[in-house]
């Protein structure tokens, strides 16, 4: 390709990239690491030339995010509490809500369009090279992140797995320090549904001698016994490292540092998000050698925000979750509505999901329920979900044909101490923070 045929625009190598790959998810690393090495970004034994040095990873340290749920809210803890700490931090996540740039974060700032036009095209450059690599938009927009993340001089990079673990284009760089969250069924069409399989799966970020942190106590064993394979140090939550429930005071954290003394904090702010991956954060942090200041701590604990997980807007709370293990949690931390109000829940779901393991702890809690119709090959209809809500005893007073389309049907029938809850799918949620969100009149 002639460097002036490449795109110009994100949005034209966004649509480039689509274009490329026939297929959306293709596991195998051969291909990504093979143009990761040509871009400099990971070393081989057989690569390497003293003309371009090539680095060791992508900053001094990298911490990887694997599992099932909890990675968002892991990441953005790390990063926030690293950050308070005078740590430059860039960080690299998917799916993004509403824009690309969300994905990259340098600093605490969103990558700009230049600069991830930049990073796309030094991929093509390589992938181009002979012979070409076929490469997937994930795998693509991954070495774009990398290149970012490499070039941004960073005391630390903090990376979360997309879709498994092992084969993930994420795992072509070496983790320092590497966490599973949880393990809860999920994608079962590309990673099956054996939960021992899942956790062995997740678990290939770990690398032999470096920290591995189990963000749960509830993982499958596999996830244990493959950091024994690889003699890697565990810091399990429960043993290593453990948290307590909020109180009037706040919570405590105990954990370890590297060398396995031990570290407290206490009087530390609810984040707003689940205290297991609070804590899990700063274990991952004390072993990436960060010395845990609890006012440093506390501060950036109290102001950590993620978009899409248990936002509020008004009336309206949003949320991503997709699976039960999410829903559940979900269901646990809805505050009940004010007197002389209800619950609403608003749901969209990809057709790949476990709705009724999804609906049926939230119909416990909310009674009324709009569905909304999800479009594309992974869609789902509103009407499929309205029957198994109503088979699991809730109520639902509307089909609509998109989640815009139901928002602005539950306008006008909002009271004043009404609450909504939208969930579902990253696309439900997306929909909604693109447009402004009704109240009631």
């Amino acid at each position: 390709m002639h460097p002036h045929a490449m795109p110009e625009t994100l949005d034209q190598w966004l649509e480039h990239l689509e274009a490329l790959h026939p297929v959306g998810i293709d596991l195998g690393l051969e291909r990504v690491a093979q143009v990761a090495e040509r871009m400099g970004l990971i070393s081989s034994s057989v690569s390497t030339t003293a003309t371009s040095p090539v680095p060791s990873s992508i900053a001094p340290r990298v911490i990887t995010v694997a599992g099932t749920n909890g990675k968002g809210s892991t990441l953005a803890m790390i990063e926030a509490v690293a950050a308070e700490h005078g740590l430059r931090v860039g960080s690299y996540t998917s799916p993004h809500l509403l824009r690309y740039n969300e994905r990259v974060r340098l600093d605490g700032q969103e990558a700009d369009d230049a600069l991830l036009c930049r990073g796309f095209e030094a991929v093509e450059r390589a992938r181009l090279q002979a012979p070409a690599i076929s490469l997937t938009y994930f795998e693509a927009g991954t070495l774009c992140a990398f290149w970012c993340l490499a070039t941004a001089e960073l005391d630390l990079a903090v990376l979360e797995v997309g879709l498994g673990g092992r084969l993930d284009a994420v795992n072509i760089v070496d983790a320092d320090v590497a966490i599973v969250t949880t393990i809860a069924l999920d994608h079962a069409n590309f990673l099956g549904t054996d939960l021992a399989q899942i956790g062995r799966e997740k678990a290939g970020i770990f690398r032999a001698g470096k920290p591995a942190v189990l963000g749960s106590q509830a993982l499958p064993g596999s996830v244990t016994e493959e950091a024994l394979r690889l003699n890697a140090p565990c810091y399990a939550l429960g043993e290593a490292f453990s948290r307590s429930d909020v109180s009037e005071d706040g919570w405590a954290w105990q954990g370890q540092d590297g060398h396995q003394a031990p570290l407290s904090l206490s009087a530390l702010p609810d984040p707003g998000l689940p205290l297991d991956n609070a804590a899990t954060a700063l274990q991952a942090l004390s072993l990436a050698g960060v010395a845990l200041d609890a006012a440093k701590t506390r501060q950036a604990l109290s102001k950590v925000m993620l978009a899409g997980r248990m936002q509020w807007l008004g009336q309206w709370c949003v949320d991503v979750g997709h699976n039960p293990h999410a829903a559940t949690y979900l269901a646990t931390r809805l505050p009940d509505a004010p007197e002389g109000g209800q619950w609403w829940g608003l749901l969209g779901m990809l057709n790949d999901k476990d709705a009724d393991g999804v609906i049926a702890p939230l119909v416990a809690r909310i009674p009324h329920w709009v569905c909304v119709s999800l479009d594309g090959e992974r869609g789902r209809s509103a009407e499929e979900l309205a029957a198994r809500i109503t088979r699991l005893g809730g109520t639902v007073h509307h089909c609509a044909a998109s989640p815009e389309a139901g928002a602005t049907w539950l306008a006008p029938r909002l009271a004043t101490h009404d609450r909504v809850l939208a969930t579902g799918s990253f696309f439900t949620v997306a929909a909604l923070l693109a447009m402004p969100l009704p109240a009631s009149a």
